[in-house]
């Protein structure tokens, strides 16, 4: 099937909308890169990996390593809602904001999607090929994890932990990836990634919340409800705490550890002015975390640099 032009509800005005050939705007959109914000959030952890590994090391870490995580995490992020779409194609139809997805509005059929979710995977699989064999034994376990996320919204009121578990796996990849193996570092560094995650998802799931009730989807959002804040707050809280251990188990100096305050200020506004009833500050709330995870990371360069 060929793209008539239809827009994703939740994605439009942007590159794809405007200046991409409408034979490819299906995959494109499948692929979210009219949308990539999630993959510049999968990209955190595994930039901060790699930042610790600077600072491990008094230098500044591998300049390679950061374009590979930035090529890999923008395909596998691809590969990974690709399958999320595969397997909700029948709930995406009865919500409003994700009903107009390629797959439920016909622009492609599910053997098409099929198809390119491998082409993206095969990508990602060329990139994790260029790292050493302990950090491509990592890469692979992390495939189970991404494989259950899309069941787990049907039925826990947690699918934001494992979100949390497949979108930060890449603190545990950075630091293999120059040493060879895992420290603990990594490990809480992972664990404070998982908090983070599940803090902004919850967010995110905010604006599908009426909807999700309706058709039996499970989320953070519809658990916490009015507490939502005080929530954001303990999970956000922690993310700061365990990333900033993992810093200093690595060696941080005052610059990362000023960055760390920062990235802290940026979550404390968030929890501040978050109105669950409001869709669209929650999306523009919930994006906004690249920027926060930019800060740590800039300052994790410039403290390893220095």
């Amino acid at each position: 099937m060929t793209d008539s032009g239809g827009r994703v509800a939740d994605a439009t005005g942007n590159w794809v909308d405007l200046r991409a050939p409408a034979a490819f705007r299906p995959y494109l959109r499948l692929a979210r890169l009219d949308r990539p914000i999630g993959s510049w959030l999968l990209l955190m952890p595994c930039w901060w990996s790699v930042g610790l590994t600077g600072l491990a090391m008094d230098r500044s870490p591998s300049g390679w390593h950061i374009v590979l995580f930035l090529i890999g995490a923008f395909a596998m992020r691809g590969a990974g809602c690709t399958w999320n779409d595969l397997v909700d194609r029948d709930l995406d139809g009865k919500v409003e904001r994700t009903r107009s997805r390629p797959i439920p509005s016909g622009q492609v059929t599910a053997k098409q999607a099929a198809a390119f979710m491998v082409a993206q995977a095969l990508v990602g699989l060329a990139v994790l090929l260029q790292f050493n064999r302990f950090t491509i034994l990592t890469g692979l376990a992390s495939l189970l994890v991404v494989a259950i996320y899309p069941f787990m919204k049907r039925i826990t009121y947690w699918p934001q932990i494992f979100l949390g578990l497949a979108f930060s796996w890449g603190a545990l990849m950075g630091w293999p990836a120059a040493f060879g193996r895992l420290d603990w570092a990594p490990i809480v560094l992972y664990a404070g990634s998982i908090c983070w995650v599940i803090a902004y998802d919850t967010i995110y799931a905010h604006q599908d919340r009426e909807d999700d009730m309706m058709i039996g989807i499970k989320s953070t959002a519809l658990l916490f409800g009015a507490n939502t804040k005080r929530a954001l707050a303990i999970f956000y809280s922690a993310a700061v705490l365990l990333i900033g251990i993992a810093c200093l188990m690595a060696g941080a100096g005052w610059i990362t550890l000023a960055g760390l305050a920062l990235f802290a200020g940026h979550l404390a506004w968030q929890v501040k002015r978050i109105d669950i009833d409001d869709p669209a500050l929650c999306l523009m709330l919930f994006r906004s975390n690249r920027e926060a995870g930019l800060i740590l990371f800039a300052a994790l360069l410039i403290d390893a640099a220095l």
